[in-house]
């Protein structure tokens, strides 16, 4: 089956609220990531992000350029992206990925002085580390602990042209 559909990425919009209100994620992925309905409210320097294909959200992930940047990183220019999902019902559409890939671009064009992406994904999670690695992330060699176990720390060089 091949899938076409476009995606662009879009900062969160009260449009979004209801269907990002119904997003469902099986437990086997749930335990990974969180759902936007817990993270609607967001401090300053949290970024929420909203994957739209045929003007519906289908996913959502959050950027980060607070303190809790350097958890993972020493570069002051980077950022965190954490809890990506797609909505149980859309997955397996080539969302995920089309979002990581256009994400150096939306970056570039809304985040000037970013030029790292760094994220924690858990060591069970091989979907996940595969979606990453496939779009040009790296691991750093870097580990931490998180709720559910070890997670392994993977940047992105926003200044590197190879993907």
């Amino acid at each position: 089956m091949i899938f076409n559909k476009q995606i662009q990425l879009s900062f969160y919009d009260e449009q979004y609220h209801e269907v990002l209100s119904d997003f469902e994620l099986p437990d086997s992925q749930a335990k990974f990531t969180a759902l936007p309905e817990a993270i609607l409210n967001v401090s300053d320097g949290q970024y929420r992000i909203v994957i739209v294909s045929e003007q519906r959200p289908v996913g959502f992930f959050l950027l980060h350029s607070t303190s809790r940047v350097s958890e993972y990183t020493m570069n002051p220019n980077a950022m965190l992206l954490t809890a990506l999902s797609i909505n149980y019902k859309h997955q397996g559409q080539g969302y995920a990925k089309k979002a990581m890939i256009e994400l150096k671009d939306f970056v570039y064009r809304n985040f000037e002085k970013c030029d790292e992406i760094i994220l924690a994904v858990n060591h069970k999670n091989i979907p996940a580390q595969n979606l990453y690695k496939n779009v040009g992330f790296v691991d750093t060699g870097r580990r931490k602990i998180g709720k559910i176990g070890e997670q392994f720390i993977m940047k992105l060089d926003l200044n590197s042209t190879s993907q």
